[in-house]
């Protein structure tokens, strides 16, 4: 299997180490290697069709803060269009104004009839039915586990173990950030804005952490929610959002008392699409601190399935990809054998 990388920062260098680090798991497995032929960043590029060493593109990723030797190519559709790759690994930052570049990137690479896997939420929070849409009738796949959650597994487990299950709803905690601030606004008295501090300073928050503590982040991956599982036809701006700003001392102090905690909680079904604070019990499953993202899963034949797992970071991020990848290559194995 030939990659091509779109993107090269956190997540597109831990992608690429993974590449790296399994061939063994590859050729073992699926008798075959995965060659990175391509990758780029905002400025730079390169590309090689006999494939291009991980370990240097993440050397020179380092000392230059560029992936390639090239100039950055101006015409991106060209490029993924005339480019010789089996799958697109998207991994640019998400834009949630108009999905861009990454809407671009995934739209030009299955109109071109390559796979792609993905961990942009920009791009399936607003265009999710177009985009998988376009890649049926391209007989190619969109796979995008990385988008919710980061090593949480919740999309594939939904649509694929569980596939024989009624979903009738899903809640849980889908910003680590938010929680992280929460969390120890309760366990250490402290302000938000001094948490807030704490959690730039660790790396859990931007400098402009808007995304995150104005629900924009869990409202993004609550609209992928409710049109991967319930097959709804919804955007990101569909979403009734609240965030965490108006959480203070007295509201955490108040939910102590009740033996309760504040979190930032997404809830999706057939009927409902929100994210905002609520009060959860102590010792509920949804209580949980620290940086996890942990989601619940109510069905109708197995009940209560809750799942947790750290939601974002370089390996956490490359981990989910890598099972896209894996089932794509698996479904390609499936397709010679029945040849």
């Amino acid at each position: 299997m030939d990659v091509l990388i779109a993107g090269f920062g956190v997540v597109g260098q831990g992608i690429a180490e993974v590449i790296r680090d399994k061939q063994e798991l590859f050729v073992k497995r699926f008798g075959e290697r995965v060659r990175i032929v391509g990758a780029f960043d905002t400025c730079s590029l390169e590309v090689d069709p006999s494939g291009l060493d991980p370990t240097s593109l993440l050397e020179r990723k380092l000392a230059t803060g560029r992936v390639g030797t090239r100039p950055a190519a101006s015409d991106v559709v060209k490029l993924l269009q005339e480019t010789e790759y089996d799958l697109l690994l998207e991994v640019t930052p998400t834009n949630i104004i108009d999905g861009e570049p990454g809407y671009t990137h995934i739209r030009t690479a299955l109109a071109a009839g390559r796979d792609v896997v993905t961990s942009n939420k920009g791009p399936l929070a607003l265009r999710f039915h177009e985009l998988t849409e376009l890649a049926a009738r391209n007989r190619v796949q969109l796979r995008f586990e990385a988008s919710v959650g980061g090593a949480m597994p919740i999309i594939n487990l939904s649509r694929e173990l569980l596939m024989g299950e009624n979903i009738i709803s899903i809640r849980g905690i889908l910003n680590g950030t938010c929680n992280f601030i929460l969390h120890r606004m309760k366990e250490e008295r402290l302000s938000f804005d001094f948490a807030l501090r704490e959690a730039q300073e660790l790396g859990y928050a931007e400098t402009d952490p808007s995304y995150d503590i104005d629900g924009v982040d869990s409202a993004c991956k609550l609209a992928i929610l409710a049109n991967a599982i319930f097959d709804r036809d919804v955007t990101y701006s569909d979403v009734l959002r609240t965030g965490i700003r108006g959480i203070n001392e007295e509201a955490i102090a108040l939910a102590a008392e009740q033996k309760k905690v504040i979190r930032l909680i997404g809830e999706v079904s057939e009927d409902k699409l929100e994210v905002s604070p609520r009060m959860v019990p102590i010792g509920h499953p949804l209580s949980t601190g620290g940086t996890f993202n942990i989601a619940q899963l109510l069905t109708d034949l197995a009940g209560d399935i809750t799942v947790v797992g750290r939601g974002a970071g370089k390996m956490e991020t490359a981990s989910a990809l890598l099972s896209d990848m894996l089932a794509i290559l698996k479904d390609e194995e499936a397709r010679r054998l029945a040849k």
